[in-house]
This record gives C-alpha cells, sequence and structure tokens, in this order.
C-alpha cells in the first residue's frame, strides 16, 4: 500500500505543499476558512500520517517534553500533570511523564533518558540531590523549569507556591476559631525538600505573629509510613495538641485514617486542616477545610515559561513565581 505524502495531500486539495505544512503546524491565519477545510477533508480521505521524524529533522524539534515528577502519588501533581498536558497538546506538543518517586537516582535516569530521546525541555519537581545534573542543563541552554520546589542555588525558572502563605491561612483559622495549641506534621524533610520546610517556618512564623511560641514536641517531620507513630506520640503528650495541620495530602490521609481507626472525633477531639485540596474534602464527614494550591495556574505558567525557552521568545526567565493558596474554610475546625 502507497504511502500518503505531503505532496499527495497538496495535489488532492490542490494547493502548495507549503499551504498544507501551514495547515499541519496549525497557522491556519495563513490560509481562509476553505482552504483549512478543504485540506482537513483531504487529509481524512487520503487517511494522512504525517512523518514525525522528518518534521522533527527538518523543524529541529520533536515536539515533545517531559515531565519529572516527584511522586505521583499526590493529587497536586496529577492536577498540575493533566494541566500540562493538556497546554501543550494545544501547540501540538506530547508529553512523556516520569515519576521518580522521591528518588534522586530514579530522577537522574530518567531526565538522562529525556535527554537521550531529544525532548524540547522538560519540567521537574526536583528531588534536591542532583545538582551536578540541574548545573548541566543550564549550561547546556537545555530548556528546563522546576514546579513546586526551589533550589536557591541555581538560577533555574520556578513555579511554587507560596508556601509561607499556605501554613499562615491555616494557623489564622485555628487561632481565629479558639485552638492555640497547634501541630504540624509534614513528610520527612532530608534532602531539604522546600515545601516542607517553607510549611514549617511558616508555622512557626504565624504562631509566633499571635505571640504564641512553638513547642518543638508538636512539630513531626517523618516518611509516610511512619504518620501513624508520630500522630500516637503527639496523643501520648502531658499536653497534647488541640489542632493538627497536615503538610500535604498524603500526609491529610494518614491522620484520617487515624482519627477513623482510634475514634478520635474532628473537630471536637481534634481540629484539622490540611495543605493540599483533595476530592473527598467536601464531602468526608465532617468535611475538612483545606489549602488550596492553584494548580492549574501553576501549570500553565510552567508551560508558558518552558515554551518560552524552547522557542526562544523574550529574555529568559529565571526567576521564582510564587502563586497564591486559598482557604477553603468547611468544617473540621
Amino acid at each position: 500500500m502507497k504511502t500518503i505524502t505531503i505532496t499527495d495531500v497538496a495535489n488532492h486539495a490542490k494547493v502548495s505543499k507549503s499551504t498544507v505544512s501551514q495547515y499541519l503546524n496549525k497557522r491556519y491565519e495563513y490560509m481562509s476558512e476553505k482552504t483549512r477545510k478543504k485540506i482537513e477533508a483531504t487529509i481524512e480521505e487520503l487517511n494522512y500520517q504525517p512523518n514525525i521524524i522528518a518534521r522533527s529533522l527538518k523543524q529541529k524539534s520533536t515536539f515533545t517534553v517531559g515531565v519529572v515528577v516527584a511522586n505521583i502519588l499526590h493529587t497536586f501533581s496529577t492536577q498540575v500533570i493533566r494541566a500540562i498536558e493538556n497546554y501543550f497538546y494545544e501547540q501540538g506538543f506530547h508529553i512523556i511523564v516520569c515519576n521518580a518517586d522521591d528518588n534522586p537516582e530514579k530522577e537522574k535516569n530518567y531526565i538522562e533518558m529525556l535527554r537521550a530521546k531529544q525532548v524540547d525541555g522538560i519540567i521537574i519537581f526536583p528531588t534536591g540531590d542532583n545538582l551536578d545534573l540541574y548545573q548541566r542543563m543550564k549550561s547546556d541552554h537545555f530548556p528546563i523549569v522546576f514546579m513546586d520546589r526551589t533550589i536557591e542555588e541555581l538560577d533555574i525558572a520556578t513555579v511554587m507556591l507560596d508556601n509561607h502563605l499556605a501554613s499562615k491561612l491555616a494557623i489564622d483559622r485555628f487561632i481565629e476559631k479558639g485552638y492555640e495549641n497547634i501541630a504540624i506534621i509534614t513528610t520527612s524533610i532530608i534532602r531539604d525538600i522546600s515545601p516542607r520546610i517553607e510549611r514549617i517556618q511558616g508555622y512557626k512564623d504565624s504562631l509566633a505573629s499571635h505571640g504564641i511560641p512553638f513547642n518543638s514536641d508538636y512539630i513531626k517531620t517523618v516518611n509516610a509510613d511512619e504518620i501513624p507513630v508520630a500522630l500516637s506520640e503527639f496523643f501520648e503528650l502531658e499536653k497534647p495538641p488541640q489542632a493538627i495541620l497536615a503538610g500535604n495530602d498524603i500526609v491529610l490521609n494518614e491522620v484520617l485514617r487515624y482519627m477513623k481507626q482510634h475514634e478520635i472525633n474532628i473537630p471536637d477531639d481534634m481540629a484539622v486542616i490540611g495543605i493540599d485540596d483533595v476530592p473527598y474534602a467536601s464531602f468526608y464527614t465532617p468535611t475538612i477545610t483545606t489549602v488550596n494550591q492553584p494548580a492549574i495556574q501553576m501549570a500553565n505558567l510552567a508551560a508558558e515559561l518552558l515554551l518560552s525557552q524552547i522557542n526562544k521568545t523574550g529574555k529568559e526567565d529565571t526567576s521564582v513565581h510564587r502563586l497564591k493558596p486559598t482557604l477553603l474554610s468547611r468544617n473540621s475546625c
């Protein structure tokens, strides 16, 4: 069976090859609506499949970007991936998603694989332990954007939450409702993972702004499987906390599971707020107050920054963009 070429499409539609090329690149402003529909109908009639490899060689682009996620289990991560995919699909790009599992070696292997496949750029949720690799990408002028986490010593465009404000919104709400003995629990801060460190600092600063000294016994940073033990330690204190701020959605899941298993009533026995909104927060009993990240807005900004580097449009942006969270007030405090 003969392979249909762009020349066949042009001849059948009675237009030039350049016009068909403009159509394939979605540059519809260079043709009339009648011509666009004619080419569209011809492509469908002839079952034309563009030669992606030839197109890539000609335009020196694979029209593919990579997304290396630190932990795909986070609700925020899946929301961001979905929005990035949607953005680049509209631009005629495909995405390859890799899950590093917060493992620096796995992250390194994925980044090297993506570069070997000659993707046009990568959005990374950095594990923070591959500084030489990040720096080499930067030195190579390879398009790269960090998402969710920042590494201060590298001038790499970064999109992340205002984590201090996220904690402040939660602490302010707890105190407004009359709680003063407030605990925070996050997943591990090994490798200085910036959002977790910033949320803890925001927690301390917010308590201080209300004249409340922080109690080190009320701060826990542990691996996800150690969260039940950390919660038990809270309740074994001579003065247990009245409220808990869950540092992310994985922590919130474990906190709620622990409360159910130990028949601890929310909010009467313990108030709870989680950073990261989760789908069940609005119908859990009681409904759970959360601090929401603007995931779609953050994803779109990261995608725009990466595409600008890929297309070399405008001055390179290496700043850290911090977007504002919002408190979704419900019944858990």
